[in-house]
C-alpha cells in the first residue's frame, strides 16, 4: 500500500529522503528533475496549480521506489496514478489532472509531432515503450478531448526540459510555498 500525504512537510520529507536518487537514467536526480519542471513552468508563465503540477509530477517514481533498470526490465511503475493517489487529500483536479496525464501526454505529442518523438532523450524513449508506445488516431483524439489534456501537454514539455545537470533553480521550499496557495487547505474556509 503506498501512502497518502496529508502535509506539505511531509511532501517536504519525501524529497529530502528519497529526492537524492538518479531521475530514471538521467543525470540529475529526482529532486532537481522535479524542481527544474517547476523552474520552467514558472519561466513560461504558467498557473501556480500547474507550477505545483510540474513539481510533483514524478512522485510517484519516489513512492515506487523505482530502481535505475526497472525501465530497461519492462517495468512501469505506474507513478502518474501513485501520485495522484498521494496528493488527493492535498490538491484539486488543476493539479492532479496534469499529472495524471503527463505520461499520455508523451504517448500524444509523439503522434501528432515528428520532431516530438526525435527529440526525447534515450531514457525517456525507453520509459515509451514500457508506457504504451506512440498513440494511435483513436487515441490521440480521445486524448486531445480530455479536461487538462492541454495543460498536461504543457506539463510534459517542462518534464521534457529538466534534465540539466547544475541548472540553477528556486528551492524547493520556494515551490512549496506556491503549492500552499493552491492546496486544497487554502481553499478551505476557516
Amino acid at each position: 500500500m503506498f501512502p497518502t500525504i496529508q502535509t506539505l512537510p511531509e511532501l517536504e520529507r519525501w524529497y529530502a529522503n528519497a529526492g537524492t536518487q538518479l531521475y530514471g537514467g538521467e543525470a540529475i536526480s529526482q529532486l532537481e528533475h522535479a524542481l527544474q519542471s517547476a523552474h520552467f513552468a514558472q519561466l513560461a508563465g504558467a498557473s501556480p496549480s500547474l507550477i505545483t503540477a510540474a513539481l510533483l509530477h514524478d512522485l510517484g517514481h519516489l513512492l515506487a521506489n523505482q530502481q535505475d533498470h526497472d525501465v530497461e526490465q519492462g517495468i512501469d511503475d505506474h507513478h502518474e496514478a501513485l501520485a495522484v493517489t498521494a496528493l488527493k487529500p492535498l490538491f484539486g483536479p488543476a493539479v492532479l489532472m496534469p499529472i495524471a496525464l503527463h505520461v499520455e501526454a508523451k504517448r500524444y505529442l509523439c503522434a501528432i509531432e515528428a520532431d516530438y518523438l526525435a527529440s526525447l532523450s534515450s531514457a525517456s524513449l525507453q520509459s515509451l515503450q514500457v508506457q504504451g508506445g506512440v498513440m494511435n488516431q483513436a487515441e490521440v483524439a480521445k486524448f486531445a478531448a480530455r479536461p487538462y489534456a492541454a495543460d498536461a501537454v504543457q506539463l510534459r514539455r517542462f518534464d521534457d526540459q529538466a534534465k540539466v545537470v547544475d541548472l540553477p533553480t528556486s528551492s524547493l521550499t520556494d515551490y512549496l510555498s506556491i503549492a500552499a496557495a493552491v492546496s486544497l487547505t487554502a481553499q478551505s474556509p476557516l
